[in-house]
């Protein structure tokens, strides 16, 4: 009886290198995977605007908004101030961009943003300003230590808050909000659409694809980088 000895793959390079057969795709195959690519792109397009731009209200009396937000997302803070009957506004903010380091509490982002709602119909009473007097390694959530200190300080017992903040940076905003404040806190959020381009076709616009690429990419640092020095540390 004969035995049949399989042949060695051709070698080179003192064996380093062997010659195999293997599988490969057909041009079927490359259009069917090229076709999935294209959906899923697709999808991915579609879905990522209203991912990262989530709207999800808590049961609260309390307000806030990031300072540093355009006249249109003040002015969608002030709708729903007036709507929402909350008891006070809170302004949150870091000295403002280009400032270097702290000066004054009137050079910060929430001394800015509190203006916008004073010309979108907001009484000086409702507001309360609470700077973040220095520069954070993450503005949003150094924003969000500086409230949880004032709280602190004024022996306020806040269970639930609600933020506004613009269109895409609205997930990241709970996200970190949320980390800083800690599990007893809920953390409602509001976004308020960018008049600049139409966010159902984002990618129509230049002022969409930079807003929701940022805001994709910085979201992710967020969620999968970003670690504070201490939990809720103020």
């Amino acid at each position: 009886m004969k035995i049949e000895v399989a042949a060695r793959p051709p070698q080179k390079f003192l064996g380093l290198l062997t010659r195999k057969e293997r599988w490969g795709l057909s041009w079927r195959g490359c259009l069917v995977l090229g076709a999935v690519l294209l959906a899923s792109a697709y999808l991915l397009m579609v879905q990522v605007q209203p991912f990262l731009a989530v709207t999800d209200r808590v049961d609260s009396n309390y307000l806030v908004m990031e300072g540093w937000v355009h006249q249109f997302a003040a002015r969608g803070a002030a709708d729903e101030f007036k709507a929402g009957g909350y008891q006070r506004v809170f302004i949150t903010g870091v000295p403002v961009a280009g400032s270097g380091e702290y000066d004054t509490d009137s050079n910060t982002e929430a001394w800015v943003g509190a203006g916008l709602l004073r010309r979108a119909g907001i009484p000086e009473g409702f507001l309360q300003r609470v700077p973040r007097r220095q520069v954070d390694r993450d503005r949003t959530y150094g924003s969000a230590l500086a409230l949880k200190a004032w709280f602190h300080e004024h022996n306020l017992v806040v269970q639930g808050i609600n933020v506004v903040t613009e269109d895409a940076h609205a997930r990241r905003t709970r996200l970190l909000f949320q980390e800083a404040l800690g599990p007893d806190v809920k953390v409602g959020i509001i976004a308020v659409p960018n008049p600049d381009y139409e966010t159902k076709y984002w990618w129509r616009y230049s002022e969409g694809v930079r807003e929701i690429l940022g805001e994709s990419v910085a979201y992710l640092y967020a969620r999968l980088i970003f670690h504070p020095s201490g939990p809720g540390k103020y």
